[in-house]
């Protein structure tokens, strides 16, 4: 993953609570109730991260949720038309997310967790599907999978040994 170090107080950055979760463990004397916050917070300039926090209040849960997302910031490039430069398909335990690259007025079309995920990273033109499990942490984390795994034509380009003109055709 290409971590970046993105301070919090320089850039502003926008959070989305995606989903909020009562959880419970059982000890002796009977239940204890927690909560458990999928925060994902971004710059809308292909910064965005997200993080999972967990309290005995919601509030708590969701501002240690932001903290992780925020250490958990990545970097990721965006083509000219605000889209992604390629096609490709990111994964995180059994689901998958499909992220298609979209020409200029698509705007975002996606699925709840997947959408919060490419709108806080400041993408305005996408296709996206998720596959497999719909499990919002895990489609949320292979979102994020996905576009670490981006690369602009230039690194392509160096990677093989080419010009940009080669690559692109």
């Amino acid at each position: 993953m290409k971590r970046t170090n993105i301070d919090a107080n320089q850039t502003e950055l926008n959070d989305r609570v995606v989903a909020i979760k009562r959880v419970s463990k059982t000890v002796k004397g009977g239940r204890t109730m927690r909560f458990s916050a999928l925060v994902v917070v971004g710059d809308g300039n292909g910064h965005v991260g997200a993080g999972l926090g967990k309290a005995g209040e919601v509030p708590e849960a969701i501002r240690k949720g932001k903290e992780a997302a925020v250490k958990n910031m990545v970097s990721i490039p965006l083509d000219e038309n605000n889209s992604i430069p390629h096609d490709l398909i990111g994964k995180f335990g059994s689901a998958s997310v499909l992220l298609k690259r979209a020409s200029e007025g698509t705007g975002v079309i996606a699925g709840g967790p997947a959408r919060a995920v490419l709108e806080l990273a400041g993408i305005k033109n996408i296709h996206s599907k998720s596959l497999g499990s719909n499990n919002k942490t895990n489609v949320v984390m292979a979102t994020i999978d996905g576009l670490t795994k981006l690369k602009t034509p230039e690194e392509v380009a160096r990677l093989r040994g080419k010009s940009v003109e080669e690559i692109l055709g």
